[in-house]
């Protein structure tokens, strides 16, 4: 069982930035794929970013070149780096952990076996 704790969130004004951090608890933090997703009201949860066991990484469309997602696996932590934010941002943000994930799978979000309580990012214009 993986255990994992979003911080981070909060309101910021559009042009700005903040720093997501997931922390996990539980197997082995390098053994498992880190994925960050997002749903705002009325949407369906979505794909934000993700990072492999080994370091690669990809993007939505929609964050590429503003967002960064890395991890330190000596503090079990993935970490989004955000900015710059706009209002269409404004979502729960969620972080996620696989095993079984591959470049190719790592933006579906029923791939990853564990999931946090989400962070709330508000950004206003």
């Amino acid at each position: 069982q993986v255990r994992l704790v979003e911080s981070g969130g909060g309101l910021v004004q559009a042009g700005g930035s903040l720093r997501l951090s997931c922390a996990a608890s539980g197997r082995t933090f390098s053994s498992y794929a880190m994925g960050w997703f997002r749903q705002a009201p009325g949407k369906e949860r979505e794909f934000v970013a993700a990072i492999s066991r080994s370091g690669s990484t990809n993007y939505a469309d929609s964050v590429k070149g503003r967002f960064t997602i890395s991890r330190d696996n000596a503090k079990n932590t993935v970490y989004l780096q955000m900015n710059p934010l706009k209002p269409e941002d404004t979502a729960v943000y969620y972080c996620a952990a696989g095993v079984y994930i591959t470049i190719g799978t790592m933006t579906q979000l029923k791939t990853y076996n564990y999931w946090g309580q989400g962070t709330q990012v508000t950004v206003a214009s």
